[in-house]
């Protein structure tokens, strides 16, 4: 049955062709073109080099995502998260005491000489000087209820600062119409050592007092580091 039906699948082909050609170009073009024609098979797999290839554009491009830094969170997404709110267990005055004291010691140095000279030297450094640890009071608001209260800063924000009250109390207090007072107490020293430099001892000195006008003071520490303030007129004063 198979070879009948080739043989008139032959015979058709080459009905049709002798109709068009000569019985010799029929019988080449039947040859090369039908009985003898190649089938081209087209592979399932690209060659080994162009796998080498991938692979490595594959490695070059896992290994840039790597370095790649995540995308930091935003203002509103720390918020969110509550990396800013301190839990009750830490709202504690005598947690920050130890912090307090490393800023005395910061401010000391930010100070220097003028600790007790003051001057627009001192204006100049405390205006661009961190203050999360001062302690700080207020002494004048428009608001009588702040007047009074006193801590140690737990946070220097734009507006406002957020101060921990010896009865572990967390207060928000607006910098806007309100003046803080801040006390640094003289770095502890031997008095032999003062009366060879010819100062007056330790006991005698009184502490550095200076005042912040939060009207003025409404940035964020980080930008008052690059921020030169000038003298004004103010109209609360």
């Amino acid at each position: 049955m198979a070879s009948t039906s080739n043989n008139t699948n032959q015979s058709l082909t080459h009905i049709l062709l002798s109709r068009a050609h000569s019985p010799d170009s029929t019988n080449r073009i039947f040859a090369d073109k039908i009985q003898h024609r190649p089938l081209f098979l087209k592979p399932t797999s690209p060659p080994p080099s162009s796998n080498a290839r991938d692979a490595r554009r594959r490695a070059r491009e896992a290994k840039q995502q790597k370095r790649t830094k995540p995308k930091p969170l935003s203002a509103r997404q720390r918020r969110k998260l509550g990396l800013y709110d301190i839990p009750k267990a830490g709202q504690k005055y005598s947690v920050f005491e130890p912090l307090n004291r490393l800023w005395l010691g910061y401010v000391r140095e930010v100070l220097g000489g003028e600790l007790y000279s003051g001057g627009q030297g001192a204006a100049a450094k405390l205006s661009a000087a961190d203050f999360h640890g001062a302690e700080v009071e207020v002494c004048r608001s428009r608001c009588p209820s702040r007047v009074g209260i006193k801590g140690i800063v737990l946070k220097d924000a734009r507006f406002v600062f957020e101060i921990i009250t010896k009865d572990n109390k967390v207060k928000t207090v607006p910098k806007e119409g309100t003046v803080f007072r801040i006390y640094v107490p003289p770095a502890h020293e031997g008095d032999a050592a003062e009366k060879r430099e010819g100062l007056e001892p330790e006991q005698e000195r009184k502490p550095f007092a200076f005042e912040i006008h939060g009207d003025q003071f409404q940035y964020r520490s980080a930008d008052r580091a690059n921020k030169k303030f000038k003298p004004h007129f103010l109209k609360d004063l």
